[in-house]
């Protein structure tokens, strides 16, 4: 087993396959706790291990059990006059964001958009909130910006989580939300990979083997929340959140300078 491993990993060494498996039980972890933020730590460390073409397809591909899991609380606790118009926008606008890909420069939005989110961050922190407004079409015109966002550079997850986040109610209803939001960034994204043919044997593998640490992860991140971690949700996801723009405006700046 350990050498079907090494040669289904690309013949990386242990260490690499180990560090993996702990970005993946952290990225479980988050999934479950915060609803968000599972993507970037599994894309940044299987980019180096494996290279990004194969990281991407491998983060959707083995998130979808974990979505599933996450699915019944998001249903029972999120607000469906705000996920439901915000996740139909969203599948709407993400294949016109995958068309504004090839004329515009990624790292340039990645980089702005990154700026936006950690605006956000410090805005929400001192209570202010978003004037998205109730009204559906308000949700409607936030949900399709992040379908452009997520269609265009892939990085649509933070700002539909500042809207989310942005909304008032317990963190029970906030969390689940985010969890509706992301779910639908994530369904959105597996057609364009799919249509360019990135869900390889290599890929449907490695996310086979990934799956169990990544729902168990999941699960203990969910338990957190309900028995003690509820109580601090809000400002965990906005330091997450922050987390996630500042690695992603690093990354972007180095990628920019870099071409």
């Amino acid at each position: 087993m350990p050498e079907t491993l090494q040669g289904l990993f690309g013949g990386v060494s242990y260490a690499s396959m180990a560090v993996v498996a702990g970005a993946v039980l952290l990225a479980g972890f988050l999934r479950g706790f915060v609803g968000f933020g599972a993507a970037l730590v599994i894309v940044l460390v299987l980019s180096i291990v494996l290279g990004p073409v194969v990281a991407v397809p491998i983060s959707s591909l083995a998130g979808i059990p974990a979505m599933c899991q996450l699915m019944p609380n998001a249903i029972r606790y999120s607000e469906r006059r705000f996920v439901v118009p915000f996740g139909l926008a969203t599948f709407a606008a993400a294949p016109l964001g995958t068309w504004i890909l090839v004329s515009v420069n990624a790292d340039l939005m990645k980089i702005a958009i990154s700026g936006f989110v950690l605006l956000m961050v410090v805005m929400l922190y001192r209570g202010w909130r978003l004037p998205v407004g109730s009204g559906r079409f308000g949700l409607i015109y936030a949900g399709a910006a992040a379908g452009l966002v997520q269609g265009a550079g892939g990085v649509g997850g933070p700002p539909a989580v500042a809207i989310a986040l942005s909304r008032p109610g317990t963190s029970h209803q906030q969390r689940a939300n985010v969890i509706g939001v992301v779910n639908a960034l994530t369904l959105c994204s597996l057609v364009p990979l799919w249509y360019h043919g990135l869900f390889t044997r290599e890929v449907v593998l490695i996310s086979i083997v990934l799956v169990p640490l990544y729902v168990v992860s999941t699960w203990v991140g969910a338990r957190f929340f309900s028995h003690s971690g509820h109580r601090h949700y809000r400002l965990a996801a906005l330091l997450a959140l922050a987390a996630i723009g500042v690695v992603t405006m690093a990354h972007s700046i180095r990628d920019f300078a870099a071409g």
